[in-house]
């Protein structure tokens, strides 16, 4: 595993800041050197608490590029999808510096983990996605879903998004912490795993 990954949820609160972190930390065990980054931060004034999430799980201090904002370059401070939250603070979003941020990233890391926020159709304008932005740099998606009543749904209707713009989908990551009800949970995630490996014979279903 190597160069820059998207991670999304099927949904907001999928657990992808949980998985982002832990997925950094298992890379780094192996001897990777690893950045995680968050695409768009909303809720926050100056500091990414999803960032700093990512680094207590990881086990490590802050990074340089977080202190320096290049792991979330663009943040605001009403809890909402990003095209509201900018409105919001009166601001645009800025994806030049996210893409550039990215990439001085990726020349100082073996991997970059790029946390969404929230799922693949979050508007960053009126007709522009978050699944766009995905789309325009070919970032392959590493998809975060659980065993939540309704989650199915909302992982088929996800990789019926990516596979319809042609996204290459490295991984599907089932988060077991929201494993509450047994029969449920397991019914998803075995149904999930065959639909990944008749879909996406590439992909890995990983659980986590």
């Amino acid at each position: 595993m190597n160069g820059v990954y998207f991670i999304s949820g099927i949904d907001t609160d999928a657990g992808k800041t949980y998985i982002t972190g832990m997925l950094a930390k298992r890379l780094m065990e192996k001897g990777l050197k690893v950045a995680t980054q968050k695409f768009i931060q909303t809720g926050n004034d100056t500091w990414s608490e999803d960032i700093e999430a990512h680094r207590k799980i990881m086990g490590i201090e802050m990074l340089p590029e977080d202190l320096d904002h290049t792991t979330a370059p663009v943040i605001f401070s009403y809890p909402a999808s990003a095209q509201l939250a900018a409105r919001i603070d009166g601001r645009d979003i800025d994806l030049d510096i996210i893409k550039k941020s990215t990439d001085i990233l990726a020349s100082r890391y073996d991997v970059v983990l790029v946390e969404g926020a929230g799922g693949l159709m979050v508007p960053i304008t009126d007709d522009f996605f978050t699944i766009d932005y995905v789309a325009r740099y070919e970032l392959p998606i590493i998809l975060v879903t659980n065993g939540v009543l309704g989650s199915i749904n909302h992982t088929i209707l996800s990789l019926e998004a990516i596979r319809s713009r042609g996204i290459k989908l490295f991984s599907v990551i089932y988060n077991t912490f929201f494993d509450n009800d047994r029969i449920i949970a397991k019914d998803t995630r075995e149904f999930i795993g065959r639909y990944v490996s008749r879909h996406f014979p590439d992909a890995s279903f990983i659980e986590m």
